[in-house]
């Protein structure tokens, strides 16, 4: 019976790092995120104290760069220092699997997706109203049963890269550090980066980090979603469709899932009181409740992809 240390003397090295990230993914899949105690908890409470200490006065976006360098750079750093800490190969390949997890939420966002399904599926539009509004900012109350699958969708697909191949596509750079190094930009982003008078010029560091650090995962994002669904049609809706979406990276991701599962999403949204017309996505049908499933699908099927092709490489340089 092999023991443990040497089954990992025996391992190559370059598969240690693809098979902590099946740990990593294989844990978010089983058990979700942490109920209690989340990591990310914590830090969002002390990025809440800091804006609050930092976001007033003048020179607001010099303010949002110091505070964004201070919440994330100690948190790397101490990342780094503790993995460095620890044993290499297999004992510091189980740390790096851990933060993986801790730092992918595909689990979630596949709970909140579903809720919404089954919402519909009841025939309860209220409540698919009111959870859908748990995942996007747009108003929610007045959108027809077509449109929350919309938005839920368009959600689904957005976040599969925020919340699962940003933070893998970093994690096979730099292991555990760079998947919490993703996870803490994204969810600044996703605290301070909003066009309104508090966060406009506060969270526009917050905003640009994130957009830099998903430059390249957003585009293996739209290329996984184009590869796993209607490949030709996702294709031709991200070169035609994306540069004409606000977000830099949303757009490529969202135009090439929406193409990828033959649907029609976009148009129309009211944010903040405020109607914005936005640009078409993908071709097709109008969404409808029984898509979410696929659009969930679509992202699962991505993320095996993106493991299989770690794995592969790892096979490779063995």
């Amino acid at each position: 019976m092999f023991s443990l240390p040497l089954l990992a003397a025996e391992m190559p090295a370059s598969l240690l790092l693809p098979l902590a990230a099946i740990v990593g993914a294989g844990l978010d899949r089983l058990l979700g995120e942490p109920r209690r105690w989340h990591p990310l908890v914590g830090f969002g409470a002390l990025a809440s104290a800091c804006e609050r200490a930092l976001n007033t006065g003048e020179w607001r976006r010099l303010r949002g760069l110091l505070a964004c360098w201070l919440l994330l750079l100690p948190g790397v750093a101490i990342t780094l220092l503790f993995l460095l800490a620890m044993p290499p190969g297999l004992p510091r390949s189980l740390i790096d699997a851990i933060l993986l997890y801790l730092a992918l939420g595909g689990c979630s966002l596949g709970e909140h997706a579903r809720r919404v399904a089954d919402d519909l599926a009841k025939g309860d539009l209220c409540a698919a109203r009111r959870h859908v509004g748990w995942m996007v900012s747009r108003q929610t109350e007045e959108l027809d049963s077509a449109g929350v699958a919309s938005a839920c969708i368009e959600s689904t697909l957005e976040n599969g890269n925020d919340a699962v191949f940003g933070a893998l596509f970093w994690f096979a750079l730099l292991g555990g550090a760079g998947a919490v190094l993703f996870r803490l930009a994204n969810t600044l982003d996703a605290m301070w980066g909003y066009r309104n008078q508090r966060f406009s010029e506060f969270g526009c560091a917050a905003a640009r980090i994130d957009d830099l650090l998903n430059l390249i995962p957003a585009r293996l994002t739209a290329l996984s979603y184009a590869i796993c669904g209607r490949t030709r049609a996702a294709l031709r809706c991200w070169r035609e469709q994306a540069p004409h979406w606000k977000s830099p990276n949303a757009g490529p991701v969202m135009a090439a899932g929406a193409g990828s599962l033959g649907l029609a999403l976009g148009g129309a949204a009211v944010y903040h009181g405020r109607l914005e017309e936005r640009p078409r996505l993908g071709e097709g049908r109008p969404a409808c409740g029984e898509d979410i499933a696929r659009a969930l699908t679509l992202v699962r099927r991505s993320l095996l992809l993106w493991l299989a092709v770690l794995l592969a490489w790892g096979l490779l340089r063995a």
